[in-house]
């Protein structure tokens, strides 16, 4: 029996010939049988489906059927998606976990093969994934690339090992992405030379145009933890061809709100080219990752998106494969939760295990900056007591990180910036290793905090009072498969929480995350202890 054929009208952004006009597609099962022009006059636009350039989905607290639901709304039709994060917790068994749960759904995930699991040796992970199980996973047809590579010093200094990995990427011709932030000069000359052809961590026009020169492609990051399109737009007008867009992170409140198609909108609205713009999103990374991809023409797969107006990118419906997978605030499929997995395995932790004898007169004080990656170092005198405390009145807390994979007793330290003044909050998501993080004013509401976390076996919480409010991550101890509007909505509650105990930072739970991360300086804190990311070594708590 053949398939039935569909009709779809309206203005059709042509990204091949920079051309609009009206248009009627002819639909033919997955794919457009015919692109006729028409001499009716239509109000809204078709376009192409939307690709998200570079993605970790874990960090949305959504498994990839409920962020496919929350997506496509925005137009989304595919992402390029690193599974770094639960590769972490769970190794190879985390990202089948990923390619699977992805099945359940009609959204597009290109999944790379994750370079760099752990991401150090210095903190307690859940897994490795060693050069041979990068072939295992390159060997999928689900996996199209080898992820970032964030171990530049190691690419750069010709480190056996990843320069193993990158010879099975080039064996099997699938792209390498980078992850080089500053990387400049000679050493940057030898990553691209390796074989790394993408970079998302560009900060500045400057370094983005060196990048470029040698022969990458630049892919703007515009998400949650960080946003570097103001930096870089003007690619726009200098290099099109070579330049992507991504969202790296994009916590559950954002996705609720919009994806890539709002910065598609914002970037035609300032004048902008929109074809460029529009191939950023589309065509570029389909050729870049070789992606089964529709980009409106006869033949191709039927996946474009229908929306008001391309300066405004406000989503109409969403087609994927021939289906209608959105309809004017309707998404048009449902998942199933699917099977949980997880590596938890630590027991709970008692006040006296957190409590710190006082052997100086000065100890090193971690010191977090709203809206930022990196720490700086404080010194802090500790007084005439016996045992060193929070001491809210001064900023200065007590910050804990507990080995969720191991009965361990858990690492102390401190940190300033938060300014709670009282209570606890706490977290399984602490990249990259996601053992248990918490900060707080008072050890039995640390305690607390944390002993939730290990009951639930992931998740958010906060202790006040005696009370512990929580949001629970069932999945890997860093994703639910809740859907997106209930996450996002549990996620403020918690959020606004810890506001009222008095914290000033603009996203608390997110900047909470980065404080385990030891290969971003200036001082961290692992569950060995506190990390000198500058000597890139751990040191005593006291001076």
């Amino acid at each position: 029996m053949k398939n039935k054929k569909i009709k779809v009208k309206g203005k059709l952004i042509d990204i091949h010939n920079n051309e609009v006009y009206n248009a009627c597609l002819t639909l033919g099962g997955e794919r457009i049988y015919d692109v006729e022009k028409t001499d009716e006059s239509y109000e809204t636009y078709i376009m192409p489906g939307l690709i998200d350039a570079h993605i970790h989905i874990e960090s949305s607290m959504l498994v990839p059927a409920a962020f496919a639901a929350a997506s496509v709304p925005h137009g989304t039709i595919g992402v390029v998606a690193d599974p770094h994060e639960i590769a972490n917790v769970l190794g190879i068994r985390g990202v089948e976990y990923m390619i699977e749960n992805g099945k359940n759904v009609p959204l597009k995930f290109w999944f790379g093969a994750p370079s760099c699991v752990p991401a150090t040796d210095l903190e307690t992970s859940g897994a490795k994934i060693t050069d041979k199980e990068i072939g295992i996973l390159l060997n999928k047809t689900e996996i199209t690339h080898l992820s970032e590579m964030m171990n530049f010093p190691g690419v750069v200094n010709k480190n056996e090992e990843i320069f193993r990995k990158i010879d099975i990427a080039k064996k099997h011709k699938k792209p390498i992405d980078g992850h080089a932030p500053g990387l400049s000069g000679k050493d940057l000359r030898k990553y691209v030379e390796a074989g790394i052809t993408t970079d998302h961590e560009c900060s500045t026009i400057e370094e983005a145009k060196e990048k470029l020169k040698l022969g990458m492609k630049i892919i703007i990051r515009e998400g949650s933890a960080a946003r570097n399109l103001e930096a870089l737009k003007e690619l726009y007008k200098t290099d099109p061809e070579n330049i992507m867009l991504c969202s790296d992170d994009l916590h559950p409140e954002m996705l609720e709100k919009r994806h890539i198609n709002k910065v598609i909108g914002k970037l035609i609205s300032e004048g902008y080219n929109k074809f460029d713009v529009i191939r950023s999103a589309t065509k570029n990374p389909s050729e870049h990752y070789n992606l089964n991809a529709g980009m409106l023409r006869t033949g191709d797969k039927a996946d474009f998106i229908i929306v008001d107006d391309p300066a405004r990118m406000n989503v109409l419906e969403t087609w994927i494969d021939g289906k209608k997978v959105y309809d004017n605030g309707e998404v048009m499929f449902k998942y199933k939760a699917g099977k949980t997995v997880n590596n938890f395995k630590c027991g709970k932790i008692s006040e006296e295990e957190i409590r710190i004898k006082n052997k100086g007169e000065k100890i090193r004080v971690i010191n977090a900056l709203d809206g930022e990656l990196i720490t700086k170092e404080t010194i802090s005198a500790t007084g005439n007591t016996n045992y060193v405390d929070a001491m809210p009145d001064k900023d200065i807390l007590k910050i804990v990180v507990k080995d969720r994979y191991n009965d361990a007793k858990p690492a102390v330290g401190f940190i300033k910036g938060f300014g709670v003044k009282k209570g606890a909050f706490a977290s399984s998501i602490a990249h990259d290793s996601h053992n248990i993080i918490a900060v707080g004013a008072d050890d039995s509401e640390i305690v607390a905090a944390v002993n939730e976390i290990i009951k639930l076996k992931g998740g958010l919480t906060v202790a006040i009072d005696r009370k512990v409010f929580s949001l629970q991550l069932n999945i890997a101890g860093i994703m639910s498969d809740k859907p997106c509007g209930y996450i996002a909505a549990e996620y403020e509650k918690l959020s606004d929480m810890v506001k009222k105990l008095g914290c000033k930072l603009t996203a608390p739970f997110m900047t909470l995350s980065f404080m385990a991360l030891l290969v971003i300086p200036e001082l961290k804190i692992s569950d060995h202890g506190l990390f000198d990311g500058i000597a890139f070594q751990h040191v005593p708590l006291f001076v």
